[in-house]
């Protein structure tokens, strides 16, 4: 039976992991067992994708990224060059805590810029952007604008990834689809 996905040949992938239709998993990359991959997915070059990680449909994975246990992505997530996840709050070698993984889920059309780190427990909300090089050390609301490090909030993005400005009112358009977005309670929403 032929794949429905694409493996470079040097690609490992374990047994017990479900890949997608239209997946493409290039050169030097290893899954591990258990994992959940969708469709139509992109996972570049050198990366470690650890077991039981789920990732959901279109999400695209560039070089250099390890996704580690407790992670979960869904659909349309952008993980940047060199990202990483960890999952333990107080690593120690000589200590085991394989039972103390935390899960940090990567919500719906969210971006994470290359080598930016996520300290596991602290989800990333819809369609939040998180700047190139970001230490995010705390959970982050859908639609923030994250910099620096530690991780803060200086804005708000569309789901276009636009930078939002918002008038008087509390109302933004993006600039590329022409949606609108409201600023009411500190929180940003689509106005449907």
């Amino acid at each position: 039976m032929e794949n429905s996905f694409f493996a470079h040949e040097t690609a490992v992938i374990d047994e017990g992991c479900k890949i997608g239709e239209n997946t493409r998993i290039w050169h030097f990359t290893h899954i591990m067992k258990g994992c959940i991959i969708g469709e139509h997915c992109n996972i570049g070059q050198n990366v470690v994708i650890s077991p039981d990680v789920i990732l959901g449909k279109n999400v695209k994975v560039q070089n250099n990224v390890s996704i580690y246990t407790g992670v979960i992505c869904e659909d349309d997530v952008f993980l940047g060059p060199s990202m990483v996840f960890t999952n333990v709050i107080n690593p120690r070698s000589a200590v085991n805590r394989k039972d103390q993984y935390m899960r940090t889920i990567v919500h719906r059309g969210a971006t994470i810029g290359a080598n930016a780190t996520i300290v596991c427990g602290h989800d990333i909300g819809e369609f939040a952007f998180i700047g190139a090089g970001a230490v995010v050390t705390k959970t982050v609301p859908p639609y923030a604008l994250i910099v620096g490090n530690p991780g803060r909030q200086i804005g708000w993005m569309s789901e276009y990834g636009h930078r939002l400005r918002f008038n008087k009112d509390g109302i933004a358009v993006c600039p590329e689809s022409n949606e609108k977005y409201q600023l009411k309670d500190g929180r940003v929403s689509k106005i449907e």
